[in-house]
C-alpha cells in the first residue's frame, strides 16, 4: 500500500487529512515540520508528500526547495490556507504538483493524491 507523509504544525490539521486519507488504505506517517518531513522522505521513501507552507523551523517552501537540491522526486502537495497567487505560483516553481486551499474539502484531497500515486505507479 502507498505511503503518505504529512507535514503540518497544526495537529488538528494532521488528524483531519489522517481521517479523510485512511479510508482508502494508505499508510500515513506525520511531521511536524519541514525539515522533520525531509528526515521522513530519506528514511521512509514515502509515495506522496502532503505539506503545509507557514510552519515552524523549516516552512513548506523550504522543503520544496530542499527537496529540489537533493532531486528527490516525491510528488508534494501543498495544502494552505495562504491563498495569494504568488504563494501558488513559488510552489508550483519549487515542484509542487498540486495546490489544496485549507481546510481541504475530502473530495479534493482524496482524488488529488489517487491521482499522484496513479502517476508514479
Amino acid at each position: 500500500m502507498a505511503m503518505v507523509l504529512i507535514i503540518d504544525d497544526a495537529a488538528f490539521s494532521r488528524r483531519m487529512i489522517r481521517k479523510f486519507l485512511q479510508i482508502d488504505g494508505y499508510e500515513i506517517i506525520e511531521a511536524t515540520n519541514g525539515r522533520e518531513g525531509l528526515e521522513m522522505v530519506y528514511n521512509y521513501k514515502p509515495n506522496c508528500v502532503l505539506a503545509d507552507l507557514l510552519m515552524p523551523d523549516m516552512n513548506g517552501f523550504e522543503f520544496l526547495q530542499a527537496m529540489q537540491d537533493k532531486e528527490l522526486k516525491i510528488p508534494t502537495i501543498i495544502i494552505s490556507a495562504d491563498i495569494q497567487e504568488g504563494a501558488r505560483n513559488q510552489s508550483f516553481n519549487l515542484g509542487a504538483v498540486n495546490f489544496i486551499n485549507k481546510p481541504p474539502k475530502e473530495s479534493e484531497l482524496r482524488k488529488a493524491v489517487q491521482e499522484v500515486l496513479s502517476i508514479k505507479e
